[in-house]
């Protein structure tokens, strides 16, 4: 068997956050053993996840192991990157299949917020965290963002983790900002799960600004981005879907991938 990795990132129309993800993705190949290992992105930069797969099986691989760079589950990990590999490797059905999963709770990320508090140098034992993830309708999001909370109000000695979202979930993060207005004494740090920079990043920036007005206890972390602990914990979905241990990962089309997901 010859052993192949296709990264799949989502892409970015930022040239900072397209370029931060293609030097994350290069960064991950000198941990993985593989012979052959190509990046791809799903929309908005090349090359492109048909590119990236032919690339593969034009070297030989045997067995591809196309795994996600997406923090959490939802449209883009349910079915529009299962539906683009099951199209390209319907050209090549010799070559055997895995999907990865997104990297979701995983305790390496939760280190990951806790060092993006941490850099801030602002002192947050029983400070209020406020966990802000983009947002989804489906409903792993809510249940994946709300575990990552409760793992990291085990992990530090602050009082409160409050997950809430951008978008399709509750709370909106504007809701809670609406409670914090005044300070009450507590340190409030505002902590963005985001994956890289862009319109969302500065969003959360002005709102956090305008609250300062009437709370100048609260403090913006840096976004969470490609910090080495989410390196750790995007190595552990790889190695998953490489080594296909129970066979839970291979990949048989576009619908088993989104119910397996």
């Amino acid at each position: 068997m010859k052993q192949a990795i296709l990264y799949i990132g989502h892409g970015s129309r930022l040239k900072k956050a397209q370029q931060e993800a293609a030097a994350f993705l290069e960064g991950c190949r000198g941990d993985m053993s593989a012979s052959i290992q190509e990046i791809s992105f799903l929309e908005l930069a090349p090359p492109d996840i048909e590119t990236g797969f032919k690339a593969c099986a034009e070297k030989g691989a045997t067995h591809i192991a196309a795994v996600p760079l997406l923090l959490l589950t939802a449209a883009h990990a349910k079915k529009d990157i299962p539906a683009e590999i099951a199209r390209v490797s319907s050209q090549y059905p010799s070559v055997s299949v895995t999907y990865g999963k997104p990297i979701g709770v995983d305790q390496e990320v939760v280190k990951a917020v806790l060092t993006r508090i941490e850099e801030t140098g602002v002192p947050y034992e029983h400070a209020r965290i406020v966990l802000i993830g983009r947002g989804s309708s489906d409903p792993d999001v809510l249940r994946d963002v709300t575990e990552i909370a409760a793992r990291l109000k085990a992990m530090a000695p602050v009082d409160e983790v409050i997950p809430c979202f951008m978008t399709a979930c509750k709370p909106h993060y504007r809701d809670v900002f609406s409670q914090l207005k005044e300070s009450g004494g507590k340190t409030t740090f505002i902590v963005p799960y985001l994956l890289f920079t862009g319109m969302l990043m500065k969003e959360i920036e002005r709102e956090t600004e305008k609250l300062k007005e009437t709370n100048p206890d609260v403090v913006l972390s840096e976004y969470l981005g490609f910090h080495p602990h989410v390196k750790n914990a995007f190595l552990n979905r790889v190695k998953e879907a490489v080594m296909n241990h129970d066979r839970s990962f291979d990949f048989k089309g576009a619908a088993d991938a989104a119910a397996s997901h």
